[in-house]
This record gives structure tokens, C-alpha cells and sequence, in this order.
């Protein structure tokens, strides 16, 4: 198969990884940079350019889109999708997994659950979301990645004065979450990393210090962990919902059972180093049994 990798870069360990696993198996890959791709918008042929000449004919792309470049990066996959060419992750998937405000729709409408959540572009109802929600709260913005754009405000006086900041400088009109604190699992979250609707592995993040966010990127602490049935299905159920074939799904463990925070459209791989389970392999044999099968397809129905 002639597979390419859209991302930032060769350097990049998920990218190496697949790379590896990909030319393992024997096919042939590229990686593509799509910041540096260009498109045109010919409804009979539509095409990426990259480095000036026409990418020619894949078989499959796996997206490996960074949140700072979603609709950029989006609209390539996009461009893909209208040549027909197999992609492991739908733009329409990624762009719904990165607003956090949508993602926390569908994901309750498919049943999956999750911590009390709220939105208001009105700080004047701060007091009564509060009353609702409870002290203290998380509050965080809607595109926010790797724990940034997220603050733990343990009074009124300090989520008021949060929000006020957020909305000072929330230029762009990036919607603003409050969530509820599950305190039983402060600093302490789950990752669990699925693919084709399976978990492939899965790993414990410990905050070093007193802070509230688990993220490895925050100098968090990662271990290996067995996930209880109830996870396992509130994982795949997560990432079914949001359309995710490859995804890492964040899990809190609370009294009221497990709480999905998060479905990541484009899971590090640093699972791999944590848990010693290969993740990239399965990913490359989802991207054959699914890509095979629907470029059959298309040849049996031209």
C-alpha cells in the first residue's frame, strides 16, 4: 500500500513510529507536512499540492493534525476525502473532537459520562452556575490542549475573576467550560488509547506535584494500568461517539464510576514508552484492513 502520514514533521515520535511499522509491513510512506500543502478547488479534480508538484494517488492517509492547526489541517484531510482516498481519521471527526464544548455534547448524547459541565458567555450568572456545579471548579477553555487554557479556582471571588481574564482575552470567541472538580481523582487521570474499536493499551498519569492536571506534557507521571470492564466499554463508546477510529480517551475514576474528560483525535504516543505495548502496529493493521477493503470496493464498482 502507498500510505501518507500528514504531519509536522519527520522528528516526530508518533510519526517515526508509524513510519517504522508501516515500512515493517512492507509498504511504502510518506510524510507529508500539510502546514507546507496547498489545494485547488476544482470541482472535477481536486487536488494537494506539496512542495509546488500534485501528490499523487494514495491508498490511505493517517491525519496527525496538531491542535494549533486543526482547520488548516482539516481542510487537507478534507481535500483527501474528495479524491476519494481511505483517511483512519474523517475531518469532521477531528474538528468535532477539538472544540471541547461539542465534543461534551455529543459525548452526552451518546450516553457516555462525564463530569457536571456548564457554558456561559455571562459572567453575571457566575453565583447561580456555581450553586449548580459546586466549589472548587475547573474552568477551561474550549480549544484548549496538553492542560493549557485551564485553571482550578476554589471561590467564587477567584472563578469570577477567571473568567473575567479568560474573557478579556478570549479575542477569537472560544466558548469557556465550567466543570465540575472530581476530588477524589485530583492529579490523577487515565489514558486509555483505542483502535477499530478496541483499547490497544493504556496508562495511568500522576501529577508530580499538587497540581490539579495529570498531562505527561505537564511533567506528569505515567504507569501502566489494567482497565476494569466498565472502562474498557466507556472508552470505546467515547470514541465510537465521536467518530473516532483512532483515539486517546481521558478517564476519571469517581465514586460514581468512570467519568470520560476528554477523546483526543490525535493521542501521543508516548503510551508506548510508559506501558511497553506497541500501539503504532495495530494502527498500520487497521489502516490495511479497512483501506484494502473499501479501495476493493471502489474497484468492483467502477
Amino acid at each position: 500500500m502507498k500510505i501518507a502520514i500528514l504531519s509536522n514533521g519527520n522528528a516526530n515520535y508518533s510519526t517515526k513510529r508509524l513510519v517504522e511499522e508501516a515500512e515493517a509491513r512492507g509498504h511504502e510512506v510518506k510524510v507529508i507536512k500539510y502546514k507546507n500543502c496547498y489545494i485547488s478547488l476544482d470541482e472535477k479534480h481536486p487536488e494537494v499540492f506539496y512542495k509546488g508538484k500534485k501528490l499523487g494517488k494514495y491508498d490511505a492517509i493517517i491525519p496527525r493534525i496538531s491542535n494549533n492547526m486543526t482547520r488548516y489541517g482539516c481542510a487537507i484531510v478534507r481535500q483527501f476525502e474528495m479524491q476519494g482516498i481511505w483517511t483512519a481519521s474523517s475531518s469532521i471527526a477531528i474538528t468535532r473532537a477539538r472544540d471541547k464544548l461539542r465534543a461534551a455534547q455529543i459525548l452526552t448524547k451518546a450516553g457516555v459520562d462525564s463530569p457536571k459541565t456548564f457554558v456561559s458567555r455571562n459572567t453575571t450568572d457566575i453565583d447561580a452556575l456555581l450553586d449548580q456545579i459546586g466549589l472548587p471548579v475547573i474552568i477551561k477553555l474550549a480549544t484548549g490542549t496538553h492542560g493549557n487554557g485551564v485553571v482550578l479556582a476554589d471561590t467564587k471571588k477567584a472563578a469570577k475573576s477567571a473568567l473575567q481574564a479568560f474573557y478579556l482575552y478570549n479575542e477569537d470567541g472560544t466558548n469557556i467550560l465550567l466543570q465540575e472538580y472530581i476530588k477524589e481523582s485530583a492529579g490523577t487521570d487515565i489514558r486509555a488509547f483505542v483502535v477499530g474499536g478496541k483499547v490497544v493499551a493504556s496508562m495511568q498519569r500522576q501529577s508530580l506535584d499538587d497540581d490539579f492536571r495529570s498531562n505527561l506534557h505537564k511533567g506528569g507521571n505515567g504507569k501502566s494500568i489494567k482497565l476494569t470492564d466498565e472502562e474498557k466499554k466507556i472508552a470505546i463508546r467515547a470514541a465510537k461517539a465521536m467518530g473516532l477510529h483512532i483515539a486517546g480517551v481521558d478517564i476519571m475514576r469517581s465514586t460514581r464510576g468512570p467519568l470520560v474528560l476528554e477523546v483526543n483525535a490525535s493521542p501521543g504516543f508516548g503510551i508506548e514508552r510508559v506501558t511497553g505495548r506497541n500501539v503504532a502496529a495495530p494502527i498500520i493493521e487497521y489502516v490495511e484492513h479497512n483501506a484494502t477493503r473499501k479501495n476493493s470496493k471502489d474497484r468492483v464498482g467502477a
